[in-house]
């Protein structure tokens, strides 16, 4: 997972959360994980895209937007590497 600041080269959004789920179900459940803590903390998802068959999950709250991938579908897209300019806040292993 990599947390990436992005308040200084995009509009979009403040902070790229990027993350991996070996496999559909672990993707729909971080996707859920992620969601139900959110909404807990009081902040709204304003939109959801993709689904864990696809390979791709992203969840977008406004100054955050989450994508959640699954190694082949991050390894093509290669977010990180598009956005490289962005400083990395957190990475874990």
């Amino acid at each position: 997972m990599i947390l990436l600041d992005i308040r200084t080269i995009s509009l979009l959004a403040d902070y790229f959360v990027i993350c991996s789920g070996d496999s559909e179900r672990q993707i729909r459940a971080i996707a859920e994980e992620i969601r139900e803590k959110v909404k807990e903390a009081g902040i709204r998802l304003l939109h959801i895209e993709g689904d864990s068959p696809s390979g791709w999950v992203l969840m977008d709250y406004g100054d955050v937007i989450v994508h959640i991938f699954a190694p082949t579908v991050r390894s093509y897209y290669q977010l990180e590497k598009l956005w490289s300019d962005a400083p990395m806040v957190v990475r874990i292993q």
